[in-house]
């Protein structure tokens, strides 16, 4: 068996309200010792995930970032960002739909730092967006479905995570954990999330953990958690994802 661990990062291995990941310890201290990838997968830029993948120490593995619209290898980030600058054209050019949504691009680094509660450092680093733009809704559901029909037809996709709608031209999670099973030669996986962002790669692993939410859009009853391939944790955010981890290594005899 070659294993390799996908994980959310907020509200999942990081605390939701410190993004500490200091109760997970034990089980990161587990995962390395046996050598296992733990491949971060969030909706963070690169720009905030290489500190943490620093570090965690994760060497070269790589990370899945702004929701699986790309994967990168850190020490090789780009500041060319031709998407993103796409996505703000086409919000512009959607005012009567656009003006209840307020994206990163809209607040500078204090107005994110205050809706995400991270640091004003860190804030900055989540407006140095390539891909994507989470924003705040503030609309009704039925101008919100009006939103997001007007922004298939310009080929963007719509996803709803703990806090934010997150706006992209595609590339899911699911999509980069399967070229990166390939990449490593692993053939089983664990992923585990909290929000129905991280639905499809929670159900595309060998087994998938259903982290606790206490504080946004909770995940559903999946098909997978009746056969126990997929099982949901007692506690939230890391000390959760430690207990899972340890469970399943010892279920997986690793």
């Amino acid at each position: 068996m070659r294993l390799a661990v996908f994980t959310d990062l907020d509200g999942t291995l990081l605390d939701h309200g410190s993004y500490s990941y200091a109760a997970a310890q034990p089980a990161l201290d587990a995962l390395k010792a046996r050598g296992i990838p733990l491949i971060l997968a969030s909706s963070k830029t690169g720009a905030e995930i290489a500190p943490l993948h620093a570090e965690l120490g994760l060497g070269d593995w790589p990370a899945i970032v702004e929701n699986g619209a790309d994967r990168i290898t850190p020490g090789a980030l780009s500041e060319e960002a031709p998407d993103y600058e796409k996505l703000r054209a086409a919000l512009a050019e959607l005012p009567e739909h656009a003006r209840y949504f307020k994206g990163f691009g809209d607040m500078d680094a204090a107005e994110v730092a205050r809706v995400t509660g991270l640091p004003p450092e860190n804030a900055a680093l989540a407006r140095k967006r390539r891909f994507t733009e989470p924003g705040l809704w503030s609309g009704s559901e039925d101008e919100q479905d009006a939103f997001l029909a007007a922004l298939a037809q310009k080929g963007i996709h719509a996803r709803k995570g703990g806090r934010f709608l997150t706006l992209s031209f595609g590339g899911t999670k699911a999509q980069q954990m399967a070229s990166i099973l390939t990449d490593l030669g692993c053939d089983t996986s664990i992923a585990l999330g909290d929000a129905p962002n991280d639905i499809e790669m929670i159900e595309s692993a060998t087994r998938g953990v259903i982290i606790r939410n206490d504080h946004g859009n909770g995940i559903p009853p999946l098909p997978g958690e009746q056969t126990g391939r997929i099982r949901r944790t007692a506690l939230p955010g890391p000390d959760g994802w430690n207990a899972a981890i340890l469970d399943l290594l010892e279920d997986l005899g690793l």
